[in-house]
């Protein structure tokens, strides 16, 4: 490799490194992952240009390119969450009844505040800060079904320079008349949020029917219609969340075989298709999901929130069905992807199926990536990909540094990681090679000053760039 130069928006991040390239339960552990105990990322024009150890890739930078240095912090590729609601922030934590009457006492009201720009920009500027305080750099959004609400969630994302997939609600029936369209309003609305955010900067545009429940046949016509017109575009709904829901939508569409049957119908069942939750499927639904390329997303603390059932990975790793692990804000009760995929442990525990360390930050990262149809930009820290990393101290609390001290492998550090850890182990987030959050940012405790860093060969910053060689 030749020299390499400064230019605009480069610089090089100095850290463990630690990033997926494969699935540990499928490709195996020792293949599925590179670690460089002492590496540096060298970042140009929001892109990873070069990935090795700094022993051999610092001498070769240009004196004036900035060095961040984040030893002893792991650095990794950021979160990705395949799926939340971007309204639903101020309903979170509310009391956990089942869904339909959930979604009735506390989603539809406060769902309903969004066609205030105020309200709306507001959730937006809230979320964002969220994710990034939780080292989350790409979601996939619900917005609502008023077209400011992702006019809202766009401008942010763009203004942060994000990677994040949204799109406005379509549902004509069964929800308050302040939240219902039209098939045709519907259609028109999200066209034209597609023609002007769809592939502008970072941003994509995801078809958003909400259910089968809240959109008639009309509606799901249009939909088809507007997936047929746009066929590289995400699709993202939910499917088969809990028993209650599935009969509703037996009633609904008497003619479907099976709640799966009724997306088919329509045409949504394709690559980019997110179904949320996917919790009570037969096996007739996971073989028709993974031979179209679509995706099921794991909500864990939703699940376990509302009572809605547990996911069966095995059975979607058995039929090839791509999965996700997502958040569910605010049916799920945690922003935190560290959270999430501990109460994915417990899930899967319960199923008789386990969750180890390696496994499940391959799917925080590089498998949900890959489950959003997004494998090939991020999700990873290789040259080549997109520059958003997160920088997570892996014993931030007395508590994680009292157990770090009978930790022995990295394997055993990123489980405790998972099972201990939150938004405090975030030291700094990184988007499109631009830091955009670090720890001390919104009055949490700072970057721990009193722990010696290992090896540093330059004085620690709070969250700053320094010159390090």
């Amino acid at each position: 490799m030749t020299d390499i130069h400064p230019a605009g928006g480069t610089l090089a991040i100095r850290a463990r490194v630690l990033t997926y390239h494969a699935h540990p339960l499928l490709a195996g552990v020792d293949v599925s992952h590179r670690y460089i105990a002492d590496g540096l990322v060298v970042v140009r024009d929001g892109v990873v240009e070069a990935v090795g150890e700094a022993g051999e890739l610092l001498p070769r930078l240009d004196p004036s390119m900035p060095v961040a240095d984040h030893r002893p912090h792991l650095l990794m590729p950021g979160f990705i969450d395949p799926h939340l609601h971007m309204p639903q922030t101020q309903v979170i934590g509310s009391y956990g009844t089942e869904l339909m009457e959930w979604l009735s006492k506390y989603t539809f009201p406060e769902e309903s505040r969004y066609g205030d720009p105020a309200v709306s920009d507001a959730a937006a500027r809230f979320l964002m800060a969220e994710l990034l305080r939780n080292g989350t750099t790409t979601a996939v959004a619900f917005c609502t079904s008023h077209p400011q609400s992702a006019e809202s969630f766009f401008t942010e994302s763009q203004r942060l320079g994000l990677r994040m997939v949204g799109g406005k609600v379509m549902m004509d029936r069964n929800a308050p008349p302040a939240l219902l369209d039209t098939p045709q309003r519907g259609y028109d609305e999200s066209k034209d949020l597609i023609r002007r955010w769809h592939g502008n900067g970072r941003l994509s545009y995801a078809i958003s029917p909400r259910f089968a429940p809240t959109s008639t046949e009309a509606q799901l016509e249009a939909t088809q219609a507007l997936a047929a017109e746009h066929p590289g575009l995400h699709i993202q709904t939910h499917l088969s969340e809990n028993h209650g829901e599935i009969a509703f939508v037996a009633e609904l569409f008497p003619w479907a075989k099976d709640y799966t049957a009724v997306y088919e119908r329509y045409g949504l069942v394709r690559p980019k298709a997110l179904f949320g939750h996917c919790i009570h499927l037969s096996e007739r639904e996971r073989t028709a999901l993974a031979e179209a390329g679509a995706t099921a997303v794991f909500c864990p603390t939703s699940n376990l929130f509302l009572g809605s059932g547990l996911f069966d990975r095995d059975a979607a790793l058995q039929s090839g069905l791509r999965t996700g692990i997502a958040t569910d804000i605010g049916g799920g009760t945690s922003y935190s992807m560290l959270t999430t995929a501990a109460e994915g442990y417990k899930v899967l525990a319960l199923r008789g199926q386990k969750l180890r360390g390696h496994a499940a930050f391959y799917m925080l990262a590089a498998g949900n990536a890959d489950a959003i149809g997004m494998g090939d930009r991020i999700g990873q820290v290789a040259p080549g990909f997109e520059a958003d990393f997160v920088l997570l101290d892996t014993a931030a609390t007395p508590a994680q540094r009292r157990r770090a001290e009978r930790v022995e492998t990295l394997e055993e550090e990123l489980f405790v990681l998972m099972t201990m850890g939150d938004e405090r182990n975030v030291a700094a987030t990184y988007a499109n090679g631009r830091k955009v959050h670090a720890r001390g940012m919104y009055g949490e405790p700072p970057e721990r000053l009193d722990q010696p860093a290992a090896s540093r060969s330059a004085p620690v910053c709070q969250g700053g760039e320094v010159q390090a060689r």
